[in-house]
């Protein structure tokens, strides 16, 4: 079956529209007032306050189409199967329907929607332990749909179990669908849980029926919630046939523009990965940028991911060759591929282009400077070896890839200390690691008292920044909040006075002070509108979202925790302001 991604995409929101889902709007790559991640990394990521039992205006059955960002496997991208940006077609189930009815949609979606050969088909279910029993139920229900037995696999926790985001909170068993590419077995006991890549995922069912409390122990959850998640990329790959998701309609006009732009195929080995992790990253970069709240290259946290991912977009292709404004022509093809189902790439366009020629000229003037630390290090070195740990300082400092300085020691007569320099990668790749998982403290599922104050307290500021600076472009461009602070980023070109700043603290204040109630209201986008209230509107026409009015001083769409009054609050003072990136500014602030 030839389906394009335009008709996978209408084909999952007819299928389970039909079945009585309210279709929603994708949520931003950044995510909203979650320190937890640093883009939104699967379609469940913004719907955490609903799987935890808050009302959600689409009502109980919901299914979207979520953009996404992963970067953790980013050194396998240019394989067949891996993308750092990917849409995620998911449907959800808020204590309605659970796995007697999504098993059989599962395999009804895949086979009579898209084709796929029920003999192909391998599944996978939570295999038990000490805290939770085998899921035999889900196992007996994908037999009764025509799975054969020998394609059902039992996994553990590390395959078949979701969450929970923090360290405690809503969790469960999952199911994965995985499409036989037709490779043969690895060795005997070859299963989905290999990375081989016979078996390639399709589509994973979550189903939350356990919430894991404080001790570590587990408890059956009140509301048993379905969320599922099918990558559309893989899935487009699997329909069609193809070998690699860089064949698939969504990545060829992209490759062709690359091979057109360096005069390569990518159908030559040697530049294969070249070509693909390229055509990847620039993707993901222009979706990054040209989001609702499209973050800039920097050197912290969302920025340095889109940094890294441009710089190694530019590393890949000066192997082919590639020269000034052919990366951001890359990007305008990525812009026209998208323009429908996401125009605001469309309004971002130019933002998208100037950032991209900006960053390959900030990393044209860096890797001089690293030629000439280079250099300095030949001139300095007592033997004929580079050190390893030099080596991975040009790697982190200044963008060379390893291979770069291989080459460059090759042709003055020395050698590189790979082994040194893989010890001094390692070690960088798990503090990084370490970092990121210090981030799921908090978050989107910590709905403490402390949080949806600070939560609330973001309101007011948001506004009182609006008034005192008087300036229609002052939007909130980002926002994370942790039990202990806020920290809120928004649009603005300069540094705030200290009478600014004075200022924004006295209306917050003024606001707590009132203590108003705190009102929540369903409406539609454009009612939301009509009647003045704050935030990103991307949502479709007719779409409901929650209005949170504090009397005169805040009228806000919004989805997160809130405090019932302003006077919960106390006193708000802003303790830091400073840049986040060009054109943004960062507000840090607590409340006492």
């Amino acid at each position: 079956m030839k389906l394009t991604s335009e008709q996978l995409r209408k084909k999952w929101m007819d299928f389970f529209t039909k079945r009585g889902h309210t279709p929603i709007s994708s949520a931003s790559l950044i995510p909203e007032n979650d320190p937890t991640v640093l883009f939104t990394t699967a379609g469940m990521h913004p719907l955490v306050p609903y799987l935890l039992g808050q009302p959600h205006p689409g009502g109980k059955r919901l299914c979207d189409m979520q953009k996404c960002v992963r970067t953790g496997d980013i050194e396998e991208v240019g394989d067949n199967s891996h993308c750092t940006f990917f849409e995620m077609l998911g449907n959800w189930s808020l204590g309605d329907y659970f796995k007697a009815e999504m098993i059989p949609w599962s395999f009804e979606f895949l086979t009579k929607e898209l084709g796929l050969d029920p003999d192909r088909l391998s599944v996978t279910a939570f295999e038990g332990d000490g805290d939770c029993p085998r899921d035999t139920e889900t196992a007996e229900l994908w037999q009764k749909c025509g799975i054969k037995k020998e394609n059902i696999y039992f996994l553990g926790k590390k395959h078949n179990w979701w969450g929970p985001a923090g360290q405690t909170g809503p969790c469960g068993p999952d199911t994965e669908m995985f499409y036989d590419t037709g490779k043969p077995k690895c060795c005997d006991t070859c299963s989905p849980a290999c990375d081989c890549g016979k078996y390639v995922e399709v589509w994973n069912d979550v189903f939350m029926q356990f919430n894991k409390n404080a001790d570590g122990s587990f408890s059956p959850l009140k509301q048993k919630n379905v969320d599922t998640g099918m990558g559309l990329e893989r899935a487009l790959m699997n329909v069609q046939g193809l070998p690699s998701v860089f064949d698939t309609d969504v990545f060829v006009p992209i490759v062709k523009k690359i091979e057109e732009l360096s005069g390569k195929s990518v159908s030559d080995t040697e530049w294969q990965k070249s070509i693909r992790v390229i055509a990847d990253h620039i993707r993901t970069s222009v979706f990054i940028i040209g989001d609702e709240r499209g973050v800039t290259p920097s050197n912290v946290d969302q920025g340095y991911i889109l940094r890294r991912l441009l710089r190694r977009a530019i590393r890949f292709g000066k192997g082919l060759g590639l020269k000034d404004g052919d990366y951001s022509s890359v990007a305008q093809v990525v812009v026209d591929k998208y323009a429908e189902v996401y125009p605001e790439l469309v309004a971002a366009r130019d933002k998208i282009v100037h950032e991209i020629n900006e960053e390959q000229a900030r990393f044209e003037r860096t890797l001089e400077n690293g030629i000439k630390e280079f250099e300095k290090l030949c001139t300095y070195l007592q033997t004929d070896i580079i050190p390893g740990k030099s080596a991975f300082r040009l790697y982190d400092t200044y963008g060379f890839p390893l291979e770069m300085t291989i080459e460059l020691a090759k042709e003055r007569g020395f050698k590189v200390d790979i082994d040194g320099f893989e010890v001094k990668f390692k070690e960088h790749r798990e503090k990084s690691h370490a970092g990121a998982e210090q981030r799921f403290k908090g978050g989107l599922a910590d709905t403490g008292e402390l949080t949806a104050r600070l939560h609330t307290a973001t309101h007011l500021m948001h506004q009182a920044l609006k008034e005192v600076l008087n300036d229609p472009t002052v939007n909130q461009r980002g926002s994370n909040i942790t039990p202990e602070r806020l920290r809120f980023d928004f649009s603005f070109g300069r540094p705030l006075t200290p009478e600014e700043l004075k200022a924004v603290e006295d209306k917050v204040n003024a606001a707590i002070q009132a203590d108003v109630p705190v009102v929540c209201e369903e409406m539609t986008v454009d009612e939301a509108k009509a009647q003045g209230a704050v935030g990103l509107f991307a949502s479709k026409y007719g779409e409901k979202v929650k209005v949170y009015t504090m009397g005169k001083y805040s009228k806000e769409i919004c989805g997160g925790p809130h405090a019932s009054h302003t006077g919960e609050l106390g006193h708000f003072r802003i303790v830091k302001e400073q840049s986040s990136s060009a054109g943004v500014r960062r507000i840090k602030a607590v409340l006492e």
